[in-house]
């Protein structure tokens, strides 16, 4: 059986020092040991971190072949901070364009009954930011149902 959970989120990373930088504009605290060449941020629940990404590929077994690196672009899947209050995604997205992200989509109240906003890191790792009227979080502010 494979455990129901997510620990570790990596982003393989074209120039992690710059990336590293944004992460830390958005107010984000990386670990003591991390470096320029692999860093990790501790979020609620799930740790962050930055890989160099043709180590990245060559960890998975990927063909580096297949695998583009020119440009950035959209790859089907999106991360997400979801907020206690509708008005903290507004604040999020103001955060974030001051950090140097492309906003995709300003705050706006979604077709689901909450408040949701989107933007891309310099490398277009593609964030949500949302507030769910249902969402419940624990003691460390990871979410554990909506």
């Amino acid at each position: 059986m494979i455990p129901q959970r997510v620990t570790l989120v990596t982003l393989g990373a074209l120039d992690l020092p710059s990336l590293r930088s944004f992460y830390k504009r958005l107010g984000w605290e990386d670990t003591p040991t991390s470096t320029d060449e692999y860093c990790v941020f501790t979020t609620a629940g799930v740790l962050l971190s930055l890989f160099p990404y043709h180590e990245l590929v060559k960890d998975a077994g990927l063909d580096e072949q297949v695998v583009s690196d020119t440009k950035p672009s959209f790859r089907g899947i999106t991360l997400a901070v979801n907020v206690e209050e509708p008005e903290l995604v507004d604040d999020a997205i103001e955060k974030a364009r001051e950090a140097g992200a492309l906003i995709l989509r300003e705050p706006e109240e979604a077709f689901w009954g909450g408040r949701t906003a989107y933007f891309a890191d310099p490398e277009y790792n593609v964030w949500e930011i949302a507030w769910n009227p249902s969402a419940v979080f624990d003691e460390t502010g990871a979410m554990i149902s909506f």
